[in-house]
């Protein structure tokens, strides 16, 4: 490094720590009524660890949908009289689920699905089959008559 070049660079440091280095800001002049905090940069996580083990399994497969055929009086004159089967389900299903988990399990499409939840809490599934179906073919399939 040439002497020259130190000593002005010792001036400025000597000027810098006399007068300051932040005193010459200009101050921001805002003509909008609103205050828009300034956009950022948002870097994406790059986690040391993974948190957790393993990786979550789809909860809702076929099996946990449908829990059980009901056989009341009153589901079996549906499955005689509306061909309709019922079935208490996962309270997390909605409708699409409930209709894959039929098709996957006793390989019959249903026409309409009406669901409701019972007052101590589970979920009840009418399951509507087409015409060309019978539901008491299915529920001697199932096993539960």
């Amino acid at each position: 490094m040439s002497p020259q070049n130190a000593t002005t660079k010792a001036q400025a440091a000597r000027k810098a720590a006399v007068k300051g280095t932040n005193s010459h800001k200009a101050k921001k002049v805002y003509t909008k009524p609103k205050f828009f905090q300034p956009k950022t940069l948002h870097l994406a996580r790059t986690p040391k660890y993974e948190r957790k083990a393993t990786a979550r399994f789809a909860t809702l497969d076929q099996y946990s949908v449908l829990k059980q055929p009901l056989n009341t009086e009153t589901a079996m004159k549906k499955i005689e009289d509306h061909n309709t089967l019922v079935f208490l389900v996962d309270v997390r299903a909605n409708k699409r689920h409930i209709k894959d988990a039929v098709k996957k399990l006793y390989d019959v499409d249903a026409a309409k699905i009406n669901t409701l939840i019972r007052p101590d809490g589970l979920k009840k599934a009418y399951i509507r089959l087409p015409a060309d179906v019978d539901a008491l073919d299915v529920a001697n399939k199932i096993g539960f008559i």
